[in-house]
Parts: C-alpha cells; sequence; structure tokens
C-alpha cells in the first residue's frame, strides 16, 4: 500500500479540505461534539474527563489511521482541532489567517569543503571535513571562528546516578569541548545509558553552551555525522529522478550551527601534543574504561572553517496547529506562555499476517506489536500523544471561554514530533511571535497512564525540565500543584541527568529549552503499550488525565499572571528519584 498523500492546500479561514464525505463526516462529529457541550464555559471547570475521553476516541479512532506524518489522518487530526478552536473562539496563528503553520521538511544534498585548523603554540594543522575529522552533514550557515579555549571533558558525561561529571564540574560555555571513550567508564552500564553516550556532544552544545565538540569518529561518524538535532541523521530514500538526500531537516539552512565532530588518531595526537597526559595514555585508558582527568589544553586554539553548499532535492509538507488566546494586560499582552503537545503518531502496519509455522507475523509493523493482538494494524497512539492533544484542547478553550491571564497564551499541536522534532524544530525557527518573548512553554505528552502500568502511580505526575532553566517556574508549578483540591504526587525521577530514557531531550519541549526558553514537560511517563498497537483508548485513565491537565492549567494560569518573566537562573536538573513536594 502506498502511503496517503497529503490533503490539498487548505483554506485561509479553514482547517485541511477533505474528501466531501470525509468532510461532511468531520462537521457532523464536531458540530454534535460542540452542541453536546452546551454553554460556553471555561477556566479549570471545563477541564472533564467525559470531554477528553469524547475528543480522544475520535482523535485515536481507527478512522485516522495512526496519524502518521504526510498522512491523510494526520489532516484529519489537525482539521478537527481547528474546527474545535474556531467554535471556542481561539484566533488563528497560523499561515495566512488560518490555523495551520505549514512546516517544510527538507530533503538536502550536502557538499563540504569544512575543516577545522588546530594551533598548539605555534605549531598548526588543518583537517579538512573527511580527512582525519567528520563535519556533520547539517553545518548551518557558512561562516568562520575561532576557539581560544579548549577543555578535555574526560568521557564527556554527566549521570549523578554513577557518581560521575564531566562537562558538569567545569564551566565550558563558549569552549571547545573534546570527550573521548564511546563506551564511557567502567562505573557506567553502557547499555543501559546508551541514550546519554550517544548524546554526549549535544549535551555539551545544548545545555553546558559549548561553542564546539569533538569526539571520537567511530561514534560521530557511525551516526549518519549527526547534528544537533536527532532527525538530520536520517536520510529519506530516492522519489522518481531525485537524489537521495543526505540529511532531512525542518530547521533553517542559513542559521549558525554548533559544530559536532567526530575525529580520528591523527587529529588528537595533534591536539593533545603538549597535554599534561600524552593521547597515547588517554586513548588506552578510555579503550579500558579506567578513569579519565579533565584539564584545559593550553596554548591551543581551533579555528573552524564552516563551508557547506546545500542542494535541497525534496520538500514534503505538513502543519503545526496553532492558536492564540488574548492576554488582558496591555503591557504583558505582547508576552506569551506557549502550551504545546505533539499530534502525530507512528500510522498503521501495511504487511499483512504471516507465518508459516503457525505463528501470526505482522511484518512492516511501525512499532511494536503486543502478543496476541498481531491483527490489529493501527497504531492508535492514545497515551502517545492523543492525550497531549485532546489535554491541550482542554485548556485552549478554558483560556478562551474563562477568565483571561494577563499574558497572552500560545496553544501550539506540533507536527512530526515522532519522526524527530520536526514540528517544534520549525516552530522555533519561524514563530509567529517573537520567541524572546516567550516567557515560558509547558509541553504534555503521555499523561494518560501510569508509569509501567504500576498502580502505585495512580496519582503520580513528572516533571522534567522543570527547574533545569527557571528554579522559579518549578516552584510556580509545585505552588499550583498544592493549591488543586487533589493535589498530585510530582515526582522528579525522568528530570534526573541520569535517565536512562533521556526523556528530557525527546519530547517538543527541548527544542524550546535549547533556545533558552524554559520549559515543564509534563508525563506519566512510558508503559508497556508505549509505541505498541494496544496503546488504545480503553486504557486511558480520563479522571488522572483531566486532573494533570488542570495542573497544566494552573502552572500557566500563575506564569501568565505575574509582572515579570520566571528568572533564568539555570542552577541546574534536581538528581535523584525522590517524590516531590519538598
Amino acid at each position: 500500500m502506498t502511503r496517503s498523500p497529503l490533503p490539498p492546500t487548505p483554506r485561509p479561514s479553514r482547517g485541511p479540505r477533505l474528501p466531501p464525505p470525509v468532510a461532511a463526516l468531520a462537521a457532523a462529529l464536531v458540530a454534535a461534539s460542540l452542541t453536546a457541550a452546551g454553554p460556553a464555559r471555561g477556566g479549570p471547570a471545563a477541564i472533564t474527563p467525559s470531554d477528553l475521553k469524547e475528543w480522544l476516541t475520535y482523535i485515536a479512532s481507527d478512522d485516522l489511521q495512526g496519524r502518521a506524518l504526510f498522512s491523510a489522518g494526520l489532516g484529519l487530526a489537525a482539521g478537527y482541532i481547528a474546527d474545535h478552536l474556531r467554535a471556542w473562539g481561539v484566533a488563528p496563528m497560523g499561515d495566512g489567517g488560518s490555523y495551520l503553520q505549514t512546516v517544510r521538511v527538507l530533503g538536502v544534498k550536502a557538499t563540504s569543503r569544512s575543516s577545522v585548523t588546530v594551533q598548539v603554540g605555534r605549531d598548526v594543522r588543518t583537517f579538512v571535513d573527511g580527512d582525519g575529522v567528520t563535519f556533520p552533514r547539517f553545518g548551518g550557515v557558512k561562516r568562520r571562528f575561532t576557539v581560544d579555549r579548549v577543555v578535555f571533558a574526560g568521557y564527556g558525561l554527566d549521570p549523578p546516578a554513577a557518581h560521575h561529571a564531566d562537562v558538569a564540574a567545569r564551566d565550558v560555555a563558549g569552549a571547545a569541548v573534546i570527550w573521548l571513550g564511546a563506551d564511557g567508564p567502567q562505573e557506567v552500564d553502557a547499555q543501559k545509558y546508551r541514550l546519554l553516550l550517544d548524546g554526549r556532544s549535544r549535551h555539551a552544545i545544548d545545555e553546558a553552551h559549548a561553542a564546539a565538540v569533538v569526539g571520537p569518529e567511530r561514534l560521530e561518524g557511525r551516526r549518519g555525522r549527526r547534528g544537533a538535532a536527532p532527525q538530520e541523521a536520517a536520510a529519506g530514500g530516492r522519489r522518481g529522478d531525485a537524489p537521495a538526500p543526505d540529511f532531512t531537516t525542518t530547521r533553517r539552512l542559513d542559521a549558525p550551527v554548533a559544530p559536532a565532530l567526530g575525529a580520528g588518531d591523527a587529529f588528537f595526537e595533534f591536539l593533545f601534543g603538549r597535554a599534561p597526559t600524552p593521547y597515547a595514555e588517554l586513548k588506552r585508558r578510555a579503550a579500558a574504561r579506567e578513569p579519565l582527568p579533565s584539564f584545559a589544553l593550553d596554548g591551543v586554539k581551533l579555528t573552524f572553517d564552516i563551508d557547506v553548499d546545500y542542494e535541497v532535492v525534496r520538500t514534503q509538507l505538513t502543519h503545526n496547529v496553532v492558536g492564540l488566546v488574548p492576554g488582558s494586560d496591555a503591557a504583558l499582552r505582547q508576552t506569551y506562555v506557549a502550551f504545546g503537545a505533539h499530534y502525530d503518531h507512528v500510522g498503521y502496519a501495511e504487511g499483512e499476517l504471516t507465518g508459516s509455522d503457525g505463528e501470526a507475523r505482522r511484518p512492516r509493523a511501525p512499532g511494536r506489536v503486543t502478543p496476541g493482538a498481531e491483527a490489529d494494524r493501527i497504531w492508535n497512539g492514545a497515551d502517545d500523544d492523543g492525550s497531549g492533544t485532546v489535554g491541550l484542547m482542554a485548556l485552549a478553550r478554558a483560556f478562551a471561554q474563562g477568565p483571561r491571564p494577563r499574558r497572552s497564551l500560545l496553544f501550539v499541536w506540533h507536527t512530526g514530533e515522532e519522526a524527530g522534532r520536526y514540528g517544534s524544530l520549525y516552530f522555533v525557527d519561524h514563530p509567529p511571535v517573537p520567541l524572546d518573548r516567550i516567557v515560558a512553554q509547558l509541553n504534555i505528552d503521555m499523561i494518560g497512564r501510569n508509569r509501567d502500568d504500576r498502580a502505585a502511580e495512580a496519582n503520580t505526575v513528572y516533571l522534567v525540565g522543570s527547574d533545569r532553566i527557571s528554579s522559579e517556574l518549578d516552584a510556580i508549578s509545585r505552588a499550583a500543584n498544592a493549591a488543586l483540591p487533589r493535589p498530585l504526587t510530582i515526582d522528579y525521577a525522568l528530570n534526573d541527568p541520569s535517565d536512562a530514557e533521556s526523556l528530557y531531550t525527546r519530547s517538543d519541549h527541548y527544542s524550546y529549552a535549547a533556545r533558552g526558553v524554559p520549559v515543564i514537560f509534563f508525563t506519566t511517563g512510558l508503559h508497556p503499550d508505549y509505541h505498541a498497537n494496544t496503546d488504545e483508548v480503553s486504557r486511558i485513565d480520563f479522571d488522572k488525565l483531566a486532573r494533570i491537565v488542570r495542573l497544566v492549567y494552573e502552572t500557566g494560569d500563575r506564569v501568565a499572571n505575574l509582572d515579570h518573566a520566571p528568572a533564568r537562573d539555570h542552577k541546574g536538573p534536581r538528581a535523584g528519584a525522590s517524590p516531590a513536594n519538598p
């Protein structure tokens, strides 16, 4: 079966145009939903389990075929959300007066002439991309810059649970960070912490604000010359006569990007030529996973010459859905609290059931197949992130039809999160309001279950990233929770830098956090149906879902009524799995 084509370009004031029978059905469903809702009502009382269940029953239905990127099902979901926003009086903030922001997914061929020149004392040597060093295929805008502070940060790891800190132990802002050791030290379980090990360059750039990172080539190179964003490692296949792209991205090609290089022995031998510990010894210790020192490379400068030509060989289109509730304060309404969720999922299995040995199998499945459910070909994504999608709908209605806070409120349903944060990365590069006027971003992704289906977590919600940029934002959310009629148990285990799942980097809030916007990621964590074909509406706890959405409402309302933006103090994340109402 071929992939469903994109819906035609929407009229400016409407959602995606649909075939007449489908459009009529969708309109009837929305009309019935809004009629049943009764008179306009807002505020936290408007956030009800029954409404959330009604909306999710459609969003996660088989009719939407798993809401895969570029599919008709995702277009139906966008139209459903937009129709509700229009009925509730939420202002459109997409393109041309619509609710839809077109997201351009670019397949790009890259021709690199980039190089790095290393100066050690008076000795100088230049390494060209492909000869001793490997630059990411996505290098950003052409530019040349010199970094005169170079820091060797050991293994480049900061997991407190392993009692290990390399980057966090030094101020590396504006520096070039060097690290070695693909598998990390012995005290770090390389299999358990693989996501953290693979994300070291990103961690140093995005969170420690390094100007550049150089690691061993066998790791950086095998990742498809990965840049600073996850989707840029992947390249789509050919379409017709078009050449296969080197990478796929939604990011601007003309923006500066901090380089994350892989390097071989020749580079490191020259770089460490006058270091207190010779490279041969560092390499031996890294291979044996023994402790590595950390030190500044005095008298060393790195000059990066980023010189890449890009040819866009494929453009695919998808949409963010964006709405606005204007603030009530003339002085503050030009600042914003952003709320977000992703409304895409992974689609459905195209292959038919097979198995000559009598065991049913589902070939070409887009995710895990739950044993006993092989006949189910649709990945409905009720919790991931249907729960966040309808939670965001409830927030938009509650604010649009309730008391208006002082700041304006921006609601963004991001597309393509499952493919690599496509929608949120595009949004922060092309925001409809100035990004520096967004004082906080509250992201909701998977808020309808218990982590690992543990009954003991029936009252638990995880806050991720809430204190990393602004400890004041975290305090606001805890105070909002304490004021609820039935406070939730807030847990920070998934905020811990030692979180093996690295959830802080794996949802749309991270696109904002990497640009310095304070964030909170609200989630109830992963469970056995994560990315499985059994993530269905019947397994959602709608009472818990509604309570978490009310917490997000109360948090956003308090931030939106502050007379100042939450302070960006960058105190970093709390560590440990202790539950949290300290």
